[in-house]
């Protein structure tokens, strides 16, 4: 992304999208206040948090049990009220479905589910605004940025093995996945949100643009959560953001007690970002803060810099949902992207209006 002198001031920034994501699918409940498990608990939290001024919402599904669902039926049901409940929210699935173990029996893992099953999201019906997907099988060990405060008391922190199923855990995304995966997203309408954390993930999703292979609007999350995604180091944020196209959205995901202070870094430089009860359970230290008063705590910052909250409306704008472009050209040049080479053609590549060999 490219800044101009002006790029920091709040009023040429777009407004805010607050990403709400307040349905913690790797905690149980007790383990915050604010962990909905019934069907209207979900749709309740949804409110709160379109309320609070979150106009996106990453949605997971729970069990009576209190483990998190694979049944499509589930997530079908909860779309439908939400539809109802939060018209204007942009509705988007979270695609791991749910990661954790099934039960708390010792060695259980907490696995990704199949690609058929996760394929399965693009037939949802009604069917979300935008499905999350991750690029490259990476490791995903959520737990290696958490101090012991962060997991005192809560069912992570008191089993050992749950523990160590989230240490030991790997995202499945190889590309007999993603490219199934986005064909079926793509042929049904529904937006890919792009869960990255390095500049290889970033540059794999460039080359589909290239070849054609994803021709849409570039929404993605810099997922900075350590153990094999992006750790917690500014320089490393700030390159991409360097790195990611003038026509991208973006949005800053952290971890815990570094979701404030980052979710601030992103809001200066005009970026976007996410907050709630599946990635941050802490205020100050030692002080619980629920998905409400975390998204509360980032308006007011927004506001404080003169950087107004978008509505849901604003956030479909913002998002692009509902666009899909012709070819590897047109979205190209929609993402600010310089043209693919053309046979022959030597040097570095310009954007049309400044290709000499065009005129």
């Amino acid at each position: 992304m490219h800044f101009h002198d002006d790029s920091l001031y709040p009023e040429n920034q777009e407004k805010l999208v607050i990403q709400a994501a307040p349905y913690g699918p790797e905690w149980l409940p007790g383990d915050a206040e604010d962990i909905p498990l019934t069907m209207d608990e979900h749709v309740q939290a949804a409110v709160d948090c379109y309320n609070a001024g979150a106009t996106v919402l990453h949605i997971h599904v729970r069990e009576l049990d209190g483990h998190g669902s694979k049944r499509m039926s589930m997530f079908n049901e909860l779309m439908a009220r939400l539809r109802q409940a939060v018209p204007d929210m942009v509705l988007q699935i979270g695609g791991s479905i749910s990661f954790a173990p099934e039960s708390d029996d010792e060695g259980a893992e907490a696995k990704w589910l199949s690609y058929d099953t996760r394929h399965l999201l693009a037939e949802l019906d009604p069917k979300p605004d935008q499905v999350t997907i991750a690029i490259n099988t990476s490791q995903m060990n959520i737990v290696e940025l958490f101090d012991d405060e962060d997991i005192e008391g809560t069912s992570v922190g008191k089993n050992p093995a749950l523990y160590k199923a989230y240490r030991d855990m790997y995202l499945e995304a190889g590309p007999d996945f993603y490219l199934e995966h986005l064909k079926r997203l793509q042929a049904n309408g529904i937006q890919a949100h792009f869960q990255l954390a390095t500049l290889a993930q970033l540059e794999t999703v460039e080359r589909l643009i290239r070849k054609g292979v994803y021709t849409g609007p570039l929404t993605l999350n810099y997922v900075a959560i350590g153990g094999g995604f992006a750790g917690r180091h500014p320089a490393d944020l700030i390159e991409f953001i360097r790195r990611v196209p003038d026509g991208a959205t973006l949005t800053i995901e952290a971890s815990m007690r570094a979701v404030a202070p980052m979710g601030a870094v992103a809001i200066a430089l005009g970026q976007h970002v996410r907050v709630g009860n599946e990635d941050n359970l802490w205020g100050r230290k030692g002080e619980r803060m629920t998905t409400v008063q975390q998204i509360e705590q980032l308006a007011k910052i927004s506001e404080g810099l003169g950087r107004d909250i978008a509505t849901g409306r604003e956030a479909r704008e913002i998002y692009h949902i509902g666009e899909y472009y012709a070819d590897a050209d047109e979205t190209l040049a929609r993402l600010g992207m310089v043209p693919n080479r053309r046979p022959g053609q030597r040097g570095f590549m310009l954007r049309p209006e400044g290709d000499r060999s065009l005129v």
